[in-house]
């Protein structure tokens, strides 16, 4: 049967070959198979190939032919099966939208978006991760970190941080895709939604598509500016400025944050990854921004506190024009000053990210995980840490300088606000080592006069300080020695100056106003400056104990007398000490400058405890009174223990008086000491410390069994640690002094 069916198909075809040669047409327009043998009743053409040997052709028409697969796969995912070539509809993984319609480019399936607040929501409480993901189309407002494509994406409903950006497969990271979306440029991502510890944010996106919105920027909404007539618009107005890039900042692990621009007028700092990207140092460069005046969120009630406006800077910058030329930046305009008047500029006046020559000793310091610049003035002391946010490797460029006076152009680029006051933070823009650098005697007077000598007087005292003077000054780095200093007063009633055993005191025994004449002579040099100084009886204050100051209400104004003590470690303040007790005293790192270890004062502040109320202490502490007299600590309230019950006290206005041992530990990236019990090395506890720095003053100390007096501090809720007020030895008591030699005179 099945050969004469063959046969038929033969003559079929060949009669079909014989039609079509004679310029007929195949007969059917629609087969048909009436008696079901696969082959059509008028031609005999297969109405159902099949292939039930398997070698690729139709059993009845032997065309090619394949029996279809029972499961179709599509690697390649263009539509055919891999194995038959049939027809497959295509099943996305991971949809595509390159042109944001909203339909996959590849599947055609809709996508379904997610709004921002949708996100938000599906965020969930803190510690919590989605195991879906989700669609997300929304606007590019900025991008942090160009290298992992950390950004924030917003639409009509709100904004969310896009922690890390990859490929739609997720095979590649931001920084190594052909095309990537800028700030503008609307976005498709595909991702997971978590709450990192309270931040709600996207995580491991992977970009789907983007529209370049770049045409739609329109310049017409910008107004031309100079650098300074930028810094002096209102926060949120529009600017195009032009200028050359002096310095690139960079944020943590090293990735471009900002440029510090200048022109012939200003200079001015502009936070934008993109351009900072994008333009290089010595490139002219127009572009249209926002200005603003920023200050990081969680200083902002510290920095109003304190007067201090922000971070005059310019954001959210389009780049309009680059040159991509080495320009040198105009210096003309620039103002010579002096890192101590820098750092002495009140905080109200806005001069940060404008730019001043100095002439300063550059230092670096390498300390466990991190390295620290300092630039300094000529005094050798006078100084800051140069702001970094990368472990001081955005800074390494300054090494061949270390130990140098150079000229350098700096800026004061913020402004770190704390509860204790705003400190400037530098940025060197330009170092320059003077070359065989010489200090020229002319100066010495002058120079000896306002970084040694009046610096000792302050305009106000309420009592009689004792205090010992400097009478004469050298300085190894200048190189001149025995500049003398001598002291007179108008009116020896209320102000004097006795000299003995080579010692100069000023004594204050009466009160009123006097004039106090400094000179300063070296050789024939002179410089001679008069202060007007004024000695006020305090009047009656009332106050209380110390001891009543830890028994009152929470956030209770009290007015305490005592004895200023020991710094704090890792804030800026002391213990106030009397008879009854000992409290910890938060004060501005100003009032330093007004008080010595010692001193008898009346202060005034707010009793209160951190925000896991596991610390005690005065907060906003005001001197109202100082009486001096370099008194001893009191000690009456101290606690002599061993060393296992120290360990186990969380009672942080206890002073406990025991023998240990200090240990220190140090690694390349942290340096801790601890207290260990001398007769158990096992045992011991860590004593509070940022990174150790602060604790230096107990080097000499280390592997020693002495004498400790010991305070419980917990400022962070997370457990009591240790606080050295003080180490006794065969030579007598060393007290804890660094706040007083890092913010007093």
């Amino acid at each position: 049967m099945k050969r004469a069916k063959l046969l038929f198909l033969v003559f079929t075809l060949v009669l079909t070959l014989a039609l079509a040669s004679c310029g007929g047409e195949t007969p059917c327009t629609e087969h048909s198979d009436a008696d079901n043998d696969g082959t059509c009743d008028v031609c005999g053409a297969c109405t159902a190939h099949s292939d039930s040997d398997g070698n690729g052709k139709c059993d009845f028409c032997f065309t090619d032919y394949t029996e279809p697969c029972d499961e179709h796969t599509d690697a390649d995912r263009n539509g055919e099966c891999d194995d038959c070539g049939a027809t497959v509809p295509v099943v996305c993984e991971t949809h595509v939208d390159p042109d944001m319609n909203a339909a996959c480019d590849t599947c055609g399936e809709t996508i379904d978006y997610i709004t921002v607040e949708e996100a938000l929501e599906l965020c969930g409480e803190s510690g919590n991760v989605t195991t879906d993901r989700y669609y997300i189309l929304g606007t590019v407002d900025s991008i942090s970190n160009q290298a992992y494509g950390s950004m924030t994406v917003s639409d009509e409903t709100g904004s969310i941080s896009v922690y890390g950006t990859y490929s739609s497969d997720g095979s590649l990271q931001f920084s190594l895709m052909s095309s990537v979306p800028k700030k503008g440029d609307t976005v498709a991502l595909h991702c997971i939604l978590q709450n990192y510890k309270g931040t709600k944010e996207v995580k491991n996106a992977r970009l789907i598509g983007f529209t370049d919105n770049s045409a739609s920027f329109d310049e017409s909404r910008y107004t031309a500016s100079t650098i300074a007539e930028a810094r002096e618009k209102e926060k949120g107005s529009l600017v195009i400025v032009e200028g050359v890039v002096a310095a690139i900042t960079y944020s943590n692990g090293m990735h471009p944050a900002g440029v510090i621009l200048v022109d012939e007028t200003q200079s001015i700092y502009v936070y934008d990854v993109d351009l900072a990207n994008t333009a290089a140092v010595g490139n002219k460069v127009k572009i249209a921004a926002e200005k603003d005046y920023w200050i990081l969120e969680t200083e902002q009630a510290n920095a109003a506190k304190f007067g201090y406006g922000g971070c005059n800077q310019l954001t959210d910058a389009y780049l309009l024009a680059n040159d991509g030329g080495n320009n040198p930046f105009d210096t003309s305009w620039i103002p010579e000053s002096c890192v101590m008047d820098i750092l002495e500029t009140p905080i109200t006046e806005d001069i940060t990210t404008s730019l001043y020559k100095v002439t300063a000793l550059v230092v670096k310091s390498e300390m466990p995980g991190f390295t620290n610049y300092y630039i300094d003035d000529l005094d050798g002391t006078t100084g800051t840490y140069v702001y970094t946010q990368c472990n001081g490797s955005d800074f390494a460029w300054l090494d061949p300088y270390d130990g140098k006076i150079c000229t350098v152009y700096l800026t004061a680029l913020n402004a770190k606000s704390t509860a204790t006051g705003c400190n400037f933070r530098f940025v060197p823009v330009s170092v320059d080592e003077i070359e065989n650098f010489t200090f020229a005697d002319a100066d010495v007077p002058a120079h000896v006069m306002k970084y040694y000598a009046a610096k000792q007087l302050a305009a106000t005292y309420t009592g009689d300080p004792a205090l010992e003077l400097i009478t004469t000054v050298s300085s190894e780095l200048l190189g001149f020695e025995d500049a003398l200093v001598t002291y007179s007063s108008s009116n020896t009633e209320i102000i004097t100056f006795t000299s003995t055993d080579g010692k100069v005191i000023m004594n204050c025994p009466g009160f009123g106003t006097a004039t106090v004449t400094v000179k300063v002579k070296y050789g024939d040099l002179e410089a001679t400056e008069t202060f007007t100084v004024t000695v006020k009886e305090p009047g009656a204050i009332e106050s209380i104990t110390v001891a009543e100051a830890i028994a009152a209400a929470k956030d209770t104004e009290v007015t305490v007398k005592g004895i200023v003590g020991a710094s704090l470690v890792n804030k800026s303040g002391f213990y106030l000490h009397d008879a009854s007790g000992v409290i910890a005293v938060m004060v501005s790192t100003d009032v330093f400058k007004s008080i010595s270890v010692g001193d008898e004062v009346i202060l005034k502040g707010k009793r209160t405890t951190n925000d896991e109320n596991t610390q005690i202490y005065i907060a906003d502490g005001a001197i109202l009174a100082n009486f001096y007299g370099n008194h001893a600590l009191p000690t009456d309230s101290y606690t002599t223990a061993d060393i296992t019950t120290v360990f186990a006290n969380t009672d942080t206005t206890k002073v406990f008086v025991t023998t240990g041992v200090i240990e220190k530990v140090g690694t390349s990236y942290y340096t801790n000491y601890y207290i260990q019990n001398p007769d158990n090395a096992d045992e011991k506890m860590l004593i509070y410390s940022s990174n150790g720095a602060g604790l230096a003053w107990l080097d000499a100390f280390i592997g020693k069994e002495i004498t400790l007096e010991l305070a419980i501090c917990n400022w962070n809720g997370k457990g009591s640690r240790i606080s050295v007020i003080a180490v006794i030895t065969e030579s007598g008591k060393v007290v804890n002094e660094n706040n007083f030699e890092r913010y007093g005179n």
